[in-house]
């Protein structure tokens, strides 16, 4: 082929790399809310109504059924991506409850553990790929980095919750009130104190988990200050709306990156 004709060929064009999770904005806070809470009532209505062995089984199968489906996807789907995150927030309550009632390690215990757990794949995940950023999770390895550090998360933020509440005895509003402040504290330092953008929404990641699930214990549970409207309609209530929010982002795509677009 002649110099004229090379260079009078089209160049190939890149492929497009796709992330694979959602926009941060408001609503992806709000959503996070609402799974961690509808996370926290339905695995108590799960191990409370069937045998909790069968319970923990089914929640392991749904978990891993619905990471097969995010990560076989090549760009984020809000309704894919939102029912693994659902799913981790039913089986990661499993885990630090049967933690704690199974094995009888007290919640100070086993909240240090995930600590340390949540510690080491964050140590692996910088040391591998040099960022934390879920700006980045736009490769295999990163998003399965990115989603063992949710379900490490899930089970700190539960064990955590079950800590301030019964441990500490601080009931479950107040456990609630205390994780909103420390929800809030990570964006208004971002905000005016310059804090890292990464480790503001990590810190505030991880607070979600306590604090969805200390204000839908606090609406179900008929203890430690519960209003006692069970298990069931919470978990119903949260659903409906978590079915609402996502729906609605599938239709705007709102949430979705910009680099995703067409």
């Amino acid at each position: 082929m002649s110099k004229t004709l090379q260079a009078t060929q089209p160049l190939p064009v890149a492929r497009k790399v796709l992330r694979k999770v959602p926009e941060v904005t408001l609503y992806f806070w709000i959503i996070k809310l609402l799974t961690t809470a509808m996370g926290e009532s339905s695995s108590d209505y799960l191990v409370y109504h069937i045998n909790p062995y069968i319970a923990v089984i089914l929640g392991g199968l749904g978990l891993l059924a619905s990471l097969v489906l995010q990560l076989l996807v090549r760009r984020y789907v809000p309704w894919i991506y939102w029912l693994a995150v659902t799913m981790v927030a039913i089986f990661g309550t499993m885990a630090a409850d049967v933690i704690h009632i199974v094995l009888g390690i007290p919640y100070l215990r086993s909240t240090v553990f995930f600590t340390i757990a949540l510690a080491i794949i964050f140590t692996v995940w910088y040391a591998t790929e040099k960022t934390l950023s879920i700006h980045s999770i736009n490769t295999f390895r990163r998003e399965l980095f990115y989603w063992a550090a949710v379900l490490a998360t899930f089970a700190l933020g539960t064990a955590a919750g079950d800590m301030t509440a019964a441990t500490l005895g601080l009931g479950y509003f107040a456990s609630g009130l205390l994780f909103a402040v420390l929800f809030a504290i990570p964006a208004l330092a971002y905000r005016f104190l310059g804090l890292n953008a990464i480790v503001a929404f990590w810190f505030a990641y991880i607070m979600t988990r306590p604090l969805g699930a200390s204000f839908a214990d606090w609406f179900a549970k008929p203890y430690l200050g519960g209003l006692g409207l069970g298990d069931t309609k919470v978990s119903l209530v949260l659903t409906i709306l978590i079915i609402g929010f996502v729906g609605y982002m599938t239709i705007t795509r709102k949430d979705v990156p910009e680099e995703n677009k067409l």
